[in-house]
């Protein structure tokens, strides 16, 4: 009883402190900064090249639909932004050296890396395809490791920069059904803490930061182009909008800090992990298996989803799927 009241004590005084939007007044610190965004063509990824482009940066776009990511382009340049196409698959550390030397060849330097691209599998881990977990980890956290690479060696070199790697609630508190997806999201909070203690150490950590954003369940495409082996359509659980990760994308971009959480769910469920992790283990897992073992059947499944190729559905910052594969506040 006492760790509920607790729980409930710290929400009630963080149920306003969510990311805060910015305001026009941030567009000066922004703008004319070079960004690197990859995935870059729908959901946080797309939301925060507007977003930035809207505040004058140069957005460097990142994903592997080049068409898509021409009509992203055309957004932020119409958001008052300049704009830079690079096609790149982020698992191959060849093309993700080619998307920042094209990044610098354009606009001199890169002030701002977001390692956004993502997938995941839904499914019992033994019953999904090992060479699915194997794509899982190329993406998510050997791309992360790439693209973190590529942007900190420049960012010793000009002596700044701010690097942001998307993780999630789930870096803390596991969820299953998708085992591989929570691996790596967890390996990135982890590489992340081990970068911001080799720049503290070289006396670099007030100028090159490292942050990772770890959102709760948000109502993006996402899970609708995850691979799938369970048989049912992907459960989410009370999602979040994009609107907050994207705006707690572009604060920590203008006020770097380790670790940003975007939203109540987000706070409460780390705070209740650091209070009590074998509960709140206990308890986020027992919520997730009933939400997914009751969600409608799919007539998808099994599908390897956008694992090897991108998705043909409509790309987009937020998904309005209706049906039994949102559960809504």
């Amino acid at each position: 009883m006492r760790l509920l009241l607790a729980i409930l004590a710290v929400l009630l005084l963080t149920a306003c402190a969510g990311a805060p939007p910015l305001t026009r007044g941030g567009q000066p610190v922004m703008a004319g900064r070079t960004v690197v965004i990859t995935g870059a063509s729908s959901g946080f990824g797309r939301g925060t090249a507007v977003a930035m482009a809207a505040r004058g940066a140069n957005v460097v776009l990142a994903a592997r639909r080049a068409s898509v990511l021409e009509e992203v382009a055309a957004e932020a340049r119409a958001a008052g932004g300049r704009a830079l196409v690079v096609p790149t698959d982020v698992a191959d550390p060849a093309q993700m050296a080619r998307l920042a030397e094209a990044a610098e060849r354009e606009f001199g330097r890169i002030d701002v890396w977001i390692n956004d691209a993502g997938v995941g599998a839904l499914g019992r881990f033994d019953e999904t395809p090992v060479a699915d977990h194997a794509r899982i980890v190329d993406v998510n956290l050997k791309g992360v490791i790439y693209g973190s690479h590529e942007a900190l060696r420049r960012f010793r070199r000009q002596g700044g920069g701010t690097l942001i790697n998307l993780g999630s609630v789930v870096s803390r508190v596991p969820q299953p059904y998708y085992a591989s997806y929570v691996a790596t999201k967890h390996a990135i909070l982890g590489l992340d803490e081990a970068l911001n203690a080799e720049l503290r150490a070289a006396g670099e950590g007030r100028t090159i930061r490292v942050v990772t954003v770890m959102p709760w369940a948000v109502n993006t495409p996402w899970f609708d182009n995850a691979a799938n082996y369970s048989g049912r359509l992907p459960a989410k659980v009370l999602p979040d909008q994009p609107a907050l990760v994207v705006n707690a994308i572009v604060h920590a971009a203008l006020r770097p800090r380790d670790r940003v959480a975007p939203g109540i769910k987000a706070k409460g469920a780390l705070l209740s992990h650091r209070i009590s992790p074998g509960l709140t283990n206990r308890a986020a897992g027992a919520v997730f298996h009933r939400a997914q073992s009751t969600a409608p059947g799919d007539p998808k499944a099994p599908t390897s989803g956008s694992l090897y190729a991108p998705s043909p559905a409509p790309p987009g910052v937020r998904d309005d799927t209706p049906g039994g594969s949102v559960i809504r506040p």
